[in-house]
């Protein structure tokens, strides 16, 4: 059977050829536990997790030393939380955060909550953007944690986190960043935006799933937070377990793809962005656009303006229409849509509940991630799909 083209990259995203031939030699031969000190085995497998700690941190302007491998975002992102909150409660006990975040920062947040930590969480505008004033008005005496996703997961919203990271800095609170949609696709310079803690993954840049890094920050003061896991001190103690080799590995050697492509492949996802939303507007009325504008490209994909959303995001809806019988009716196109199901219940994205979207256009959006390996003839058909399937909803269901 014919595989559906796959446009659903803020999912998840295919493994890098180049990336398994890297992992492969830690999946058989070399198989040996990097903390194992004493032999061969051992010395090989901590001197290629150590390589691939350099990798992930290039890639982010890092020190080495500053890497934590995880077990993945969901994993960095609590121990951010969790981690830092509790690090700090002797000083405070307000956590500043937004209604748009990933639902690991959520979930953690209102887990901090029960503990009886404050949590204030932020409402965006129509184009699901943090202004810092916001973030300014929300700092108190008692905060001690902001957390503000670098780029929205759906809707692909850009946030200015280099002057929240700023604000944060000179009031004395600790900022942490989700950075896992944005990394490799963006550029995030760790230096040049001042943030304590900031979570990765490898999976969403073409690297495996099940491994992930949180950036801790260095240098004076230095960054405490409090591990999760207690056990063997590895990780200097701060994510303690058996290090996932292979996994780490292929994480490196997709940070180190990603840092040599990275201008060439943010230039190829706005052209094809531009093509599929063009295909979009030229086939079907009652499109719209959720989230930031579209920033103005070249024809080389160069930009002239602002870019406030991630180049290969595009999240839609479209009038008149039935969100789940549009999904449905796109059997040919990997994609997501603007519904969560809760419970067995279908119920708009919170994202686009937050930005102001009224329930029937969440429930008919659709996201489309367009990534790496999408061609040009992938768009053209995907646009040709949606086009026939709202077609066949609307004279179904007439307005």
């Amino acid at each position: 059977m014919k595989r559906p083209i796959y446009l659903d990259h803020h999912a998840t995203t295919p493994l890098d050829p180049r990336v398994l031939d890297a992992m492969m030699p830690y999946l058989t031969e070399a198989f040996g536990n990097a903390s194992s000190a004493s032999h061969a085995y051992g010395w090989e497998a901590e001197a290629a997790v150590e390589q691939a700690r350099e990798n992930v941190a290039a890639l982010l302007n890092a020190e080495p030393g500053e890497i934590v491998f995880t077990s993945g975002a969901t994993e960095s992102d609590n121990l951010a939380l969790f981690g830092g909150a509790r690090a700090a409660r002797g000083r405070g006990r307000r956590i500043v955060t937004a209604s748009t975040e990933h639902h690991a920062v959520l979930g953690a947040a209102e887990a901090l909550r029960n503990e009886g930590f404050e949590v204030a969480f932020l409402r965006p505008d129509r184009e699901g953007l943090y202004a810092p004033d916001q973030v300014a008005d929300a700092i108190t005496d008692d905060t001690i944690l902001v957390s503000l996703m670098l780029a929205n997961n759906e809707i692909g919203a850009i946030q200015p986190i280099a002057a929240v990271a700023q604000l944060c800095r000179e009031r004395g609170v600790t900022f942490h960043t989700d950075a896992v949609q944005a990394l490799g696709t963006i550029r995030f310079d760790v230096k040049a935006t001042p943030v304590d803690l900031a979570s990765a993954t490898a999976h969403k840049i073409y690297g495996p799933k099940g491994v992930g890094a949180l950036y801790v920050r260095s240098g004076r003061p230095r960054m405490r937070i409090e591990p999760l896991f207690h056990g063997g001190g590895q990780e200097r103690g701060i994510r303690p377990g058996t290090l996932n080799v292979a996994g780490i590995v292929g994480f490196g050697k997709a940070c180190e793809i990603a840092a040599s492509t990275f201008g060439e492949e943010s230039r190829r996802l706005r052209l094809l962005r531009r093509r599929l939303g063009d295909g979009l507007g030229k086939t079907v009325d009652g499109v719209v656009l959720n989230g930031p504008a579209l920033p103005d490209i070249d024809d080389r994909g160069e930009l002239l303006g602002p870019e406030r959303r991630l180049p290969g995001n595009l999240n839609v809806s479209f009038e008149r229409v039935n969100g789940e019988a549009l999904l449905a009716g796109l059997a040919d196109l990997a994609v997501s849509s603007g519904a969560a199901c809760t419970s067995a219940a279908v119920e708009p994205s919170h994202v686009l509940r937050a930005i102001g979207v009224p329930d029937d256009l969440a429930l008919a959006a659709i996201r489309f991630g367009i990534g790496r390996f999408n061609v040009e003839a992938e768009i053209d058909r995907a646009a040709a799909s949606v086009a026939e399937a709202v077609g066949r909803l609307r004279e179904l269901r007439p307005a």
